[in-house]
């Protein structure tokens, strides 16, 4: 390829992937991984240093390792340069492989002393506010240390600090099971959240059991398995719904009924239920009314925000573009995450680019790329507007969209 030695290699990736008439979900396809790994490798955000996933790139691609990356070492696989973060969480997907403490099976001594509770509970949210951030690179290597640490301690600490650890444990597994699918990787979630539910039943938390149903419901969605999803939904309004109905129903446990609700209103919509999408919605409406705030418990920032949130979501499933441009004018969502704020606004901009308002989706998603730019430049959904976008304004696409695909490496 001429002139290819001054190319970067997602700039190389990139052009041998139009050479060969590939589209980034083609290629992802063909290398089992997401599209936003593509986009990530594309735009130089993910580094490829591994000569084995240099290897599948180049078959992929049908072509050499060498037309991939000309100073590729011809011998053995080389070690990841640590100069290199990646930004995804490939390094915890194979930590959660096999058992995750074997050893301790065996009765053999913890190589290194165990935590103390308080250390591992600022390490569960340090391992929240990482995966709020889209910092997905170091959470996957901060959780690739935590996950074993605690799951070593719950075998060989004190009978009365293990029912906290399991709580603990549950927590940092929810955590992972959100990440992953926040990353398109929604196998691995599943396993995330199925041992999140096991770790919150043994430490004697029902309510972080839902919470892990709540991750579990997401990672069916995002596999698109709607009727698994819809069950793990139910089951637990099933069970919560008949205690919410007590006046002295525990806030916390209004919030996770109230988010369950929310998971039910997107599940109908993505199947074209208006009747029972706008039935959760209400549903939910009037939870967040009895509580009366914004909360985030169990880290689902359920709330009044966060309903209305959802009922512009899912307008926009609907494909009611109008009712989700009128819900959106009443919303403030400064008092929610970045991530989610960012979320509402790529769900603003979907509703424009229904109805053909190029400027206005544009604009949505230029403030929602300032708030939380990986989101933008990697959720499917995100880079599905700004493709419809291109081919609405065409042959005359603004400079401030065309940069934007650029940036999120749409092509």
């Amino acid at each position: 390829m001429t002139g290819s030695d001054t190319k970067t290699l997602g700039q190389r990736v990139k052009e041998l992937r139009r050479i060969a008439g590939m589209s980034q979900s083609d290629l992802a396809i063909a290398m089992a991984r997401s599209e936003s790994w593509v986009s990530q490798v594309e735009r130089g955000v993910q580094p490829v240093e591994r000569l084995s996933i240099l290897q599948a790139l180049a078959d992929a691609l049908n072509v050499s390792v060498r037309e991939v990356r000309p100073d590729a070492a011809p011998a053995a696989e080389a070690e990841p340069d640590e100069t290199h973060r990646s930004n995804d969480l490939e390094g915890l997907r194979v930590a959660l492989t096999g058992h995750p403490a074997l050893g301790s099976l065996f009765e053999l001594t913890p190589a290194e002393p165990i935590p103390s509770l308080a250390d591992f509970r600022h390490r569960v949210d340090e391992a929240w506010t990482l995966a709020h951030a889209s910092s997905y690179g170091a959470l996957s290597d901060h959780l690739v240390r935590l996950l074993p640490s605690i799951e070593t301690a719950v075998r060989h600490a004190p009978a009365g600090d293990r029912s906290e650890l399991h709580s603990l444990r549950a927590k940092a597994y929810q955590v992972a099971a959100a990440s992953f699918t926040r990353q398109d990787q929604a196998d691995a979630a599943w396993v995330a959240a199925d041992r999140a539910l096991q770790a919150a039943e043994l430490a004697g938390q029902p309510l972080e059991v839902v919470a892990s149903l709540f991750r579990m419901a997401h990672a069916f969605m995002r596999q698109q398995h709607m009727e698994q999803a819809e069950q793990a939904a139910k089951s637990a309004v099933a069970v919560m719904a008949p205690r919410a109905e007590s006046p002295t129903c525990p806030p916390e446990e209004l919030s996770l009924l109230g988010a369950m609700n929310l998971v039910l209103a997107v599940i109908n919509a993505r199947e074209g239920n208006r009747g029972r999408t706008h039935e959760h919605i209400d549903r939910a409406r009037g939870i967040a009314a009895r509580l009366g705030e914004d909360r985030n418990d169990f880290d689902t920032e359920f709330g009044p925000t966060n309903v209305e949130i959802h009922a512009v979501s899912t307008a926009v499933e609907l494909g009611d573009a109008g009712l989700a441009l009128e819900v959106a004018q009443r919303v403030d969502a400064s008092s929610l995450s970045p991530e989610r704020q960012s979320r509402f606004l790529l769900d603003v901009a979907r509703a424009h680019a229904q109805r053909r308002h190029v400027g206005e989706a544009t604009a949505a998603l230029l403030e929602s790329e300032v708030l939380a730019p990986e989101q933008i430049h990697d959720h499917h959904l995100a880079r599905e507007v700004i493709r419809d976008l291109i081919q609405l304004s065409e042959p005359r696409v603004p400079e401030s969209l065309r940069g934007l695909a650029e940036r999120s490496a749409v092509g």
